[in-house]
């Protein structure tokens, strides 16, 4: 399966049901219209960068869930390397997550190391979600997404478990606007 259709699933089961219809409406991509019926996904473009939005209906009623993605550069990365999330979290908090094709196992606490273009590289230990799909990056990362990363060209990742180890790049063109549409959507 390609990154590009893995990152809108794994992002319905990050969210909290991916099987399940979104009810209602969504912000539309079409600047004349204020929200959409529809598909819960639409891109937000800038430049040569296409970020995707999604929303996903929670378990409880009216209760929703957002996320923007970020499919891998695949000329430099890994074919287990899909790409990055950023979504919203419960209490107000952002969460950022590195998507993989090939699953770590559920329970692993990766190492995984960011190095930014430019400059700057920093190294954390994470945490498993979405069944080993997906890696959790400490709270603090969302710092960056909030700030630096948003003028930064592209991120190089290497997620390290026991002797396997996934690299992958993500341009971050968009961040910017992609964000803060995320902050946008994030408490309705």
């Amino acid at each position: 399966m390609s990154g590009l259709l893995l990152i809108p699933l794994l992002a319905g089961s990050l969210l909290g049901a991916a099987d399940r219809p979104l009810h209602g409406t969504i912000p539309c991509a079409d600047s004349a219209r204020s929200t959409c019926h529809g598909p819960a996904v639409f891109e937000v473009a800038a430049t040569s960068s296409v970020w995707k939005f999604t929303r996903t209906q929670g378990t409880k009623d009216g209760e929703s869930f957002a996320a923007i993605m970020k499919t891998a550069d695949t000329g430099q990365s890994d074919p287990d390397f899909a790409g990055l999330i950023v979504r919203c979290a419960p209490k107000g908090k952002i969460d950022v997550l590195v998507a993989l094709i090939r699953p770590f196992p559920p329970r692993s606490h990766p190492r995984v190391t960011i190095a930014a273009a430019g400059g700057g590289t920093l190294t954390f230990d994470a945490s498993m979600a979405a069944a080993g799909a997906a890696v959790l990056l400490p709270d603090e990362v969302s710092a960056f997404a909030a700030g630096k990363w948003q003028t930064t060209p592209s991120l190089s990742v290497a997620v390290k478990e026991s002797d396997s180890e996934i690299k992958g790049t993500v341009a971050l063109n968009g961040l910017r606007e992609a964000y803060h549409s995320l902050l946008a959507n994030c408490s309705q």
